[in-house]
Protein backbone atom coordinates (compact mmCIF):
# COMPACT_ATOMS: atom_id res chain seq x y z
CA UNK A 1 0.00 0.00 0.00
CA UNK A 2 2.74 2.45 0.95
CA UNK A 3 4.68 1.78 -2.27
CA UNK A 4 1.71 2.55 -4.52
CA UNK A 5 1.09 5.74 -2.55
CA UNK A 6 4.66 6.96 -3.14
CA UNK A 7 4.43 6.02 -6.81
CA UNK A 8 1.23 8.09 -7.07
CA UNK A 9 2.92 11.10 -5.44
CA UNK A 10 5.92 10.75 -7.78
CA UNK A 11 3.63 10.57 -10.81
CA UNK A 12 1.68 13.62 -9.62
CA UNK A 13 4.92 15.59 -9.12
CA UNK A 14 6.09 14.62 -12.61
CA UNK A 15 3.00 16.31 -14.08
CA UNK A 16 3.60 19.62 -12.27
CA UNK A 17 5.67 22.55 -13.45
CA UNK A 18 8.27 21.75 -10.79
CA UNK A 19 8.38 18.12 -11.90
CA UNK A 20 8.94 19.10 -15.52
CA UNK A 21 11.61 21.59 -14.45
CA UNK A 22 13.44 18.91 -12.46
CA UNK A 23 13.68 16.75 -15.60
CA UNK A 24 15.23 19.50 -17.76
CA UNK A 25 19.01 19.11 -17.96
CA UNK A 26 19.38 22.84 -18.69
CA UNK A 27 17.99 23.70 -15.24
CA UNK A 28 20.57 21.47 -13.55
CA UNK A 29 23.34 23.08 -15.63
CA UNK A 30 22.07 26.53 -14.63
CA UNK A 31 22.01 25.48 -10.99
CA UNK A 32 25.63 24.28 -11.25
CA UNK A 33 26.67 27.57 -12.88
CA UNK A 34 24.72 29.60 -10.32
CA UNK A 35 26.46 27.63 -7.58
CA UNK A 36 29.89 28.30 -9.12
CA UNK A 37 29.12 32.01 -9.38
CA UNK A 38 27.75 31.92 -5.86
CA UNK A 39 30.95 30.26 -4.66
CA UNK A 40 33.01 33.06 -6.17
CA UNK A 41 30.68 35.61 -4.57
CA UNK A 42 30.97 33.72 -1.29
CA UNK A 43 34.77 34.04 -1.39
CA UNK A 44 34.52 37.72 -2.36
CA UNK A 45 31.97 38.36 0.40
CA UNK A 46 34.03 36.67 3.11
CA UNK A 47 37.31 38.25 1.96
CA UNK A 48 35.85 41.77 1.99
CA UNK A 49 33.99 41.08 5.27
CA UNK A 50 37.17 39.78 6.95
CA UNK A 51 39.25 42.68 5.63
CA UNK A 52 36.73 45.19 6.96
CA UNK A 53 36.16 43.52 10.34
CA UNK A 54 39.74 42.47 11.05
CA UNK A 55 41.72 45.01 9.03
CA UNK A 56 39.59 48.14 9.25
CA UNK A 57 37.95 47.30 12.59
CA UNK A 58 34.48 48.02 11.14
CA UNK A 59 31.31 46.92 12.94
CA UNK A 60 30.18 43.53 11.58
CA UNK A 61 26.83 44.93 10.38
CA UNK A 62 28.44 47.66 8.28
CA UNK A 63 31.05 45.19 7.04
CA UNK A 64 28.24 42.80 6.00
CA UNK A 65 26.52 45.53 3.98
CA UNK A 66 29.79 46.58 2.28
CA UNK A 67 30.81 43.00 1.50
CA UNK A 68 27.29 42.38 0.17
CA UNK A 69 27.59 45.30 -2.29
CA UNK A 70 30.90 44.01 -3.65
CA UNK A 71 29.70 40.40 -3.86
CA UNK A 72 26.35 41.28 -5.46
CA UNK A 73 28.17 43.21 -8.20
CA UNK A 74 30.40 40.19 -8.84
CA UNK A 75 27.44 37.80 -8.86
CA UNK A 76 25.22 39.91 -11.10
CA UNK A 77 27.96 40.31 -13.67
CA UNK A 78 28.77 36.59 -13.84
CA UNK A 79 25.16 35.43 -13.68
CA UNK A 80 24.18 37.81 -16.46
CA UNK A 81 27.11 36.90 -18.69
CA UNK A 82 27.37 33.18 -17.99
CA UNK A 83 24.63 31.48 -15.95
CA UNK A 84 21.55 33.08 -17.50
CA UNK A 85 23.10 34.40 -20.72
CA UNK A 86 20.16 33.19 -22.80
CA UNK A 87 17.65 35.11 -20.69
CA UNK A 88 19.25 38.53 -20.73
CA UNK A 89 16.94 41.50 -20.71
CA UNK A 90 17.71 45.20 -20.41
CA UNK A 91 20.75 45.54 -18.15
CA UNK A 92 19.28 48.24 -15.87
CA UNK A 93 15.87 46.56 -15.55
CA UNK A 94 17.38 43.17 -14.86
CA UNK A 95 20.00 44.71 -12.59
CA UNK A 96 17.30 46.36 -10.50
CA UNK A 97 15.49 43.03 -10.13
CA UNK A 98 18.74 41.27 -9.23
CA UNK A 99 19.51 43.93 -6.65
CA UNK A 100 16.01 43.63 -5.14
CA UNK A 101 16.35 39.85 -4.77
CA UNK A 102 19.82 40.33 -3.30
CA UNK A 103 18.47 42.96 -0.91
CA UNK A 104 15.92 40.46 0.42
CA UNK A 105 18.76 37.98 0.84
CA UNK A 106 20.84 40.66 2.61
CA UNK A 107 18.04 41.28 5.10
CA UNK A 108 17.78 37.55 5.76
CA UNK A 109 21.59 37.41 6.01
CA UNK A 110 21.71 40.19 8.59
CA UNK A 111 19.06 38.46 10.70
CA UNK A 112 20.91 35.14 10.50
CA UNK A 113 24.23 36.88 11.23
CA UNK A 114 22.87 38.52 14.37
CA UNK A 115 21.31 35.27 15.60
CA UNK A 116 24.52 33.30 15.01
CA UNK A 117 26.66 35.94 16.74
CA UNK A 118 24.20 36.02 19.65
CA UNK A 119 24.62 32.25 19.88
CA UNK A 120 28.34 32.81 20.38
CA UNK A 121 29.82 32.17 16.94
CA UNK A 122 32.75 34.34 15.84
CA UNK A 123 31.79 37.04 13.31
CA UNK A 124 33.50 35.54 10.27
CA UNK A 125 32.16 32.02 10.93
CA UNK A 126 28.69 33.47 11.49
CA UNK A 127 28.88 35.36 8.19
CA UNK A 128 30.07 32.22 6.38
CA UNK A 129 27.07 30.27 7.66
CA UNK A 130 24.58 33.11 7.12
CA UNK A 131 25.56 33.45 3.45
CA UNK A 132 24.99 29.73 2.89
CA UNK A 133 21.61 29.86 4.65
CA UNK A 134 20.25 32.58 2.35
CA UNK A 135 21.56 31.15 -0.94
CA UNK A 136 18.22 29.48 -1.82
CA UNK A 137 16.48 32.87 -1.66
CA UNK A 138 18.92 34.18 -4.25
CA UNK A 139 18.61 31.24 -6.63
CA UNK A 140 14.84 30.98 -6.59
CA UNK A 141 14.35 34.74 -6.87
CA UNK A 142 16.78 35.10 -9.73
CA UNK A 143 15.69 31.99 -11.61
CA UNK A 144 11.99 32.75 -11.39
CA UNK A 145 11.99 36.54 -11.57
CA UNK A 146 15.23 38.33 -12.47
CA UNK A 147 16.39 36.08 -15.30
CA UNK A 148 13.15 34.36 -16.26
CA UNK A 149 12.66 33.68 -19.92
CA UNK A 150 10.43 36.13 -21.72
CA UNK A 151 7.53 34.26 -23.24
Amino acid sequence: MERSSSVGVTAALARTRAGRALRRQQNWIQLAKFTAVGASGYVVNLAVFAALVLGADLDHRLAAVCSFLVAVTNNYTWNRLWTFHGERGHVAYQGARFFFVALLALIANLVALEVLIALGLPEIAAQAIAVVLVTPINFVGNKLWTFRRNR
